[in-house]
């Protein structure tokens, strides 16, 4: 039998699942690995990671997590964007006591596609009362001039994961810092809202609960009913965030003294309390992958678990 019920492992899925909404845009990413079978989905797990590769199977315990969705919305203020594809990974290091330490890519856990920001810099900073951007926005007939692209930053640790809440609603599942880069002609290469200093804390929750089954198979991926490794699958559920707080602009337009940050914020009414922004992950789908029965592969279940990731590489 496996050291980790059935049940908590399906807690750890459903509360990363939640993971998936912070990646509501996202950079493009280098090319991945192709992996065979139950591994498929798990390309970016950091298997080799410390603190996943020393889990000896019976005090911790090493999982992959993959949380992605295809569509979703953040508003921010009085700005709305719409999302596209997004995906998260990341290894959890599953404790006995129940608790779990989340270990992140080197390349960074969040990969998604870019979101235009819609009505562009004209939607973001005009009409306005400041000469100087006056003087920008009768530029803006120009598409490109006038496109903005947004991409959503990890810029911190996860925190306050709640593996519990993953199979509750509307409880806090955990906690993760961000940031948004803006980019234009105009903003330059450094206008953020939020700040590694003073991210955006992203508290999502479970608006249902997802539909799930169970998948096993061999090391290498070969599906197998009595295989070694299993993988829980959650599907469709909804995730929001309705609770954050969102920092004002800062960055853009290197040079001018602030100008253009100060308009950004005036006209998308940012900074923006708690309650007044929202986020939303539509129809999420996330796959976590385990040791069937770890506490027999002790003390070196680390070190299988990776080197069963590695023979799945194609």
């Amino acid at each position: 039998m496996p050291l980790v019920s059935a049940r908590t492992k399906l807690a750890t899925v459903s509360a990363l699942t939640a993971l998936g909404a912070f990646a509501s845009m996202g950079t493009a990413t280098a090319a991945t690995p192709v992996l065979n079978g139950g591994w498929e989905p798990s390309t970016r797990c950091p298997v080799d990671a410390a603190p996943m590769v020393s889990s000896d199977g019976l005090d911790t315990s090493p999982q992959c997590v993959v949380s992605y969705s295809f569509s979703g919305s953040i508003k921010l203020g009085n700005t709305t964007v719409p999302t596209g594809k997004t995906n998260l990974q990341i290894g959890v290091v599953q404790n006995a006591d129940g608790t779990n330490s989340v270990v992140a890519p080197a390349g960074g856990a969040l990969i998604a596609d870019s979101a235009t920001v819609p009505g562009g810099l004209m939607g973001l900073m005009c009409p306005s009362d400041i000469p100087f951007i006056t003087d920008i926005c009768r530029q803006l007939s120009d598409a490109r001039l006038n496109k903005i692209t947004a991409t959503m930053e990890s810029v911190g640790t996860p925190s306050s994961f709640d593996q519990i809440a993953g199979v509750l609603t509307d409880q806090p599942i955990v906690t993760i810092p961000v940031r948004i880069r803006l980019q234009n002609p105009f903003l330059g290469d450094n206008c953020y809202i939020g700040t590694k200093a003073d991210p955006i804390l992203l508290r999502p929750r479970n608006l249902n609960g997802p539909e799930f089954g169970v998948t096993r198979f061999d090391g290498n991926g070969t599906a197998n009913e009595e295989g070694d490794m299993s993988r829980l699958d959650l599907l469709g559920s909804t995730q929001y965030d309705d609770t954050f707080a969102v920092p004002g602009a800062s960055g853009c337009g290197l040079g001018w003294f602030g100008i253009i940050d100060a308009a950004v914020n005036l006209k998308t009414g940012l900074p923006a309390a708690a309650g007044k922004n929202k986020l939303v992950l539509n129809d999420t789908r996330t796959h976590l992958t385990g040791l069937f029965a770890p506490g027999v592969l002790a003390p070196d279940a680390g070190k299988v678990f990776s080197q069963n990731w590695h023979s799945a590489v194609n």
